[in-house]
């Protein structure tokens, strides 16, 4: 008797074939810029971070005030005006001056920060700003920088004239703003841009900005680091030591 083929049986309608499950979406990484910031956020911790650049004051775990010697204090009075802030610009001004001193207060460093808990925050402060919400404007601020210009000893070095800028008798280029040729005209080898912010009496970080788009312009360019470690090669591992004996 030979064997007679037959077709395979067709799947049923009633039972589709299974469709492959669609890939979960990703969690959203949260930002970290510092774990130790992190970690006193998650213990609403109150007292003050002491970093290389700068100083946070945290209360319960948030950050109320902000200092760096590469950002200038907040005014009482508006730039360049004798009259008082009003209260809605204080408060906003108030809050770009906490982010400009927390870009540079939470810079790359070698050395460890340390915190003391209990201390007050200074009489001035304001409202509390979240450690997240503060270490995603530090990202995005490094990432703006990066994108318009790449090298960030333009952010601390002392700032010189390419050989093809204008001197300081010179015109303008046109596609130099006024805003740059105001920091283009205080480059002189000596000031860095922190300090032409302070000279201009800007918030350093929009400074920042100025500069690093001047560099990509060709027009200025960063001179040798100014670093107090250069002179002591042991520095650093002195601040160690001095953070372990505070610590004690």
């Amino acid at each position: 008797m030979s064997a007679v083929a037959t077709k395979p049986p067709l799947p049923s309608r009633s039972h589709p074939a299974p469709r492959a499950a669609a890939p979960a979406p990703r969690a959203a990484v949260p930002v970290v810029v510092s774990p130790m910031l992190t970690r006193l956020a998650a213990e609403h911790a109150t007292g003050t971070l002491h970093r290389e650049r700068g100083t946070l004051h945290l209360t319960d775990g948030q950050v109320t005030y902000a200092e760096s010697p590469s950002a200038a204090r907040r005014p009482v009075t508006a730039p360049g005006d004798d009259r008082p802030l009003a209260e809605g610009a204080w408060e906003l001004y108030r809050l770009e001056a906490l982010y400009d001193a927390a870009y540079f207060a939470l810079a790359p460093s070698s050395v460890p920060g340390r915190f003391r808990y209990g201390a007050p925050p200074p009489p001035e402060h304001g409202g509390p700003v979240p450690v997240g919400v503060l270490e995603r404007s530090v990202v995005r601020r490094r990432a703006l920088l990066h994108r318009i210009w790449p090298d960030a000893r333009a952010d601390t070095a002392p700032l010189t004239r390419a050989p093809a800028a204008p001197g300081p008798a010179g015109t303008a280029p046109r596609s130099v703003t006024a805003r740059q040729w105001a920091v283009l005209e205080r480059v002189d080898g000596i000031r860095t841009a922190p300090e032409i912010a302070r000279d201009l009496g800007r918030l350093a970080f929009h400074t920042l900005v100025d500069v690093r788009r001047l560099a990509a312009a060709g027009l200025v360019r960063p001179g040798p680091l100014r670093d107090d470690r250069a002179a002591d090669p042991d520095i650093t591992l002195l601040k160690r030591l001095r953070d372990a004996l505070e610590a004690l």
